[in-house]
């Protein structure tokens, strides 16, 4: 008896193994990657890849929209793409979507290149952080660099080296049905699932030479979303956050330096400030630009000290304004500080110090309210015979005082005239004028 409920045991878990494999084999793990390539969208591919390893999955898609990005992340994303163990599938989607400078990079790393119709790729020509190309003393190094990196990727795809290069020197772009044509890319798809049977049965070349050929006849699909930190990761590597965070930091720290003891202002600024130098760290930063930014600081601080008619607050918002458009050495326009983001943010830091500026001036000007010379001007009464010492209240303190006119009776309103170390002076304080009859 025992043993015929080992044998129905062993029979269960021989058919469990038999039913689950083929589904195991026929997973395919999908990401979306709608950003730029930088270490957050670097991460995130990364952490896919290696969740399709550690499944045995049979198939990773990366459905990529990407205006570009960082060179540096793009090698990292290039590598773990060669180097995964299983193949990946990169496709440019949805219709619209585009796969260009850094994007056209990985497009090429795939083990099947795909596009949906109305998607374009290419245009990797090397530029300068405003977008300009490179200068000639720089082109060939730049270009060089370039050009051995995607050649190095389409000979280990077999895919047109010659083209691709061109995509890189001369920006040369392709549609889908171009790249297709041009041996850039495998194959164009509608969709996920034309795509997915376009796949099946498909055999694949690896880098290492091997091949293998994936079946989906019935596949299984687990999509992998950014996880909490990833999303925070790239909200911040946002060149505009970045930035905004940045000014916000500024404008926090200047309000409590100027305005001592607000706390609230120091405190947010302070915090803005650190996830402001945090976003910097994985952005292409310009020290020209974060020296300009640093100027216009301390012009904005000089001015509440120096009289110099608001000739330094203009001059710390050119050096802000040009110090934001330089902040970033972005190889793309979305790796930049947008102008709509930096001419009211310079605004809004001009008024601010402006309002600042004012309320200072007139704090100066504003009679001294506390202290000794708090009470020069101040109304009395004295509490006994002034001749000419004697005492006066004010404030409700008891004062010894001397009169500077003379005799003064006790109960008398005095003003103060001048406070010394242990007296004042005091005068008779005038009355106040009797309104004039038929005057309102």
């Amino acid at each position: 008896m025992v043993a015929m409920q080992r044998l129905k045991f062993i029979l269960g878990v021989f058919v469990a193994m038999v039913t689950v494999a083929p589904v195991m084999a026929q997973e395919v793990v999908r990401l979306r990657v709608e950003d730029t390539i930088q270490p957050a969208s670097q991460r995130f591919i990364e952490r896919a890849i290696e969740e399709a390893e550690n499944r045995g999955a049979a198939l990773v898609i990366l459905e990529l929209d990407t205006p570009g990005g960082l060179l540096d992340s793009t090698r990292e994303i290039t590598s773990a793409i060669t180097e995964s163990e299983v193949p990946v599938v990169v496709y440019v989607t949805p219709g619209g979507a585009q796969a260009t400078s850094a994007g056209f990079f990985i497009l090429l790393s795939a083990d099947v290149a795909a596009m949906a119709p109305g998607t374009n790729t290419g245009a990797a020509s090397p530029v300068q952080g405003q977008g300009e190309d490179v200068g000639e003393t720089m082109k060939a190094k730049v270009f060089s660099d370039a050009s051995a990196m995607v050649r190095s990727l389409a000979e280990a795809r077999g895919r047109n080296v010659d083209l691709a290069v061109e995509a890189v020197v001369d920006a040369r772009s392709f549609t889908a049905e171009e790249a297709v044509e041009a041996n850039i890319s495998d194959l164009v798809a509608n969709d996920l699932d034309a795509l997915l049977e376009s796949l099946n049965g498909l055999e694949m070349t690896r880098v290492d030479g091997s091949t293998v050929q994936v079946e989906l006849t019935d596949p299984v699909i687990f999509e992998i979303e950014q996880s909490k930190a990833e999303e925070i990761l790239s909200f911040l590597a946002n060149p505009n956050v970045a930035y905004l965070l940045l000014a916000l930091g500024m404008l926090g720290i200047y309000v409590e330096v100027t305005h001592p003891g607000g706390i609230f202002p120091g405190i947010v600024g302070v915090i803005a400030m650190l996830l402001a130098l945090y976003s910097l760290s994985v952005l292409p930063l310009s020290w020209a630009g974060v020296a300009l930014i640093t100027i216009s600081m301390l012009l904005f601080i000089l001015e509440v000290k120096v009289t110099s008619f608001g000739l330094l607050t203009v001059g710390g918002v050119i050096c802000f304004v040009l110090g934001s458009l330089m902040l970033f050495d972005g190889p793309i326009p979305d790796m930049r500080v947008s102008l709509g983001v930096v001419l009211p943010t310079a605004v809004v830091i001009a008024a601010a110090t402006v309002f600042l500026l004012d309320r200072v001036i007139k704090a100066h000007r504003r009679q001294v309210m506390t202290g000794k010379a708090g009470l020069v001007g101040e109304i009395g009464r004295t509490l006994s015979v002034l001749d000419p010492d004697g005492k006066v209240m004010v404030h409700g303190e008891y004062w010894d005082a001397r009169s500077t006119g003379g005799r003064i009776d006790s109960g008398a309103d005095v003003r103060v005239v001048s406070v010394t170390d242990r007296r004042i002076d005091v005068t008779v304080a005038e009355p106040a004028a009797a309104p004039v009859e038929g005057s309102e």
